[in-house]
């Protein structure tokens, strides 16, 4: 899948709540409350990704992040039981039969911990899109969001001692009209970004026919953050 063609989909599927800032202007009550409200989300394919770790490095260049920090992480798993030998090779030890990767990130709660605890408010929720992100102004960096995040997806940003996590993008592409850098830069096609809202997006139309997980989803957070688990299926 083209890069163009996945912008074309994402800016198709924008529609009435388009990213681009307009300029402010009278709006009538009915139309404020008829207002229309988007559930942007991140699908991750596990069965496509191969850890080139592209997508973090076009994160970090895009959020212009410090070195040794980034908004996200490529974790690996091997799948394999220890002790026991794998069934493709053999090998107890050392085996890359079933070698997967995980993307470790902000999982953009629903019910997010991390703005219920800020006392400042300085960790909230985009009023247009919905997208947990930060007003670097009123940040005290007290950590008290880090403490309560369960996925152990933030950390302070020692250029600017703001805390910080993935929020899509959100002030550098998502604010000129263009999918998340992680997104953009994946050449697998291991990266869906859109409104889960909008019955008639692509990300919609794929939760519906792909069967998707989220990490911890008993702690009740709601991530929008969706897996595409690897199944192989025995011969």
């Amino acid at each position: 899948m083209s890069e163009n063609l996945e912008r074309r989909r994402f800016l198709k599927g924008l529609g009435a709540s388009s990213l681009i800032l307009a300029p402010l202007g009278c709006s009538s009550v009915k139309e404020k409350e008829n207002a229309y409200t988007p559930h942007y989300v991140m699908v991750f394919d596990q069965n496509k990704c191969v850890g080139c770790g592209e997508c973090k490095e076009a994160c970090n260049k895009a959020n212009h992040l410090p070195e040794g920090k980034s908004r996200l992480l490529m974790e690996q798993q091997s799948g394999a039981v220890e002790g026991q030998p794998c069934p493709h090779c053999g090998k107890t030890t050392g085996c890359g039969c079933e070698r997967k990767f995980v993307r470790v990130s902000c999982q953009q709660c629903k019910n997010a911990p991390c703005v219920t605890v800020c006392p400042t408010g300085a960790a909230h929720r985009d009023p247009k899109t919905g997208i947990v992100t930060m007003d670097a102004a009123k940040c005290a960096g007290c950590k008290y969001c880090i403490g309560a995040c369960p996925y152990d997806a933030r950390f302070i940003n020692k250029e600017t001692d703001v805390a910080d996590n993935c929020d899509f993008c959100l002030n550098s592409k998502l604010a000129i009209g263009e999918l998340p850098a992680c997104v953009q830069q994946c050449r697998y096609d291991a990266l869906i970004f859109g409104d889960a809202n909008d019955p008639t997006s692509y990300v919609s139309k794929l939760l519906a026919v792909k069967d998707s997980v989220r990490i911890k989803p008993g702690f009740g957070t709601e991530p929008s953050l969706r897996y595409i688990p690897i199944v192989k299926l025995g011969v």
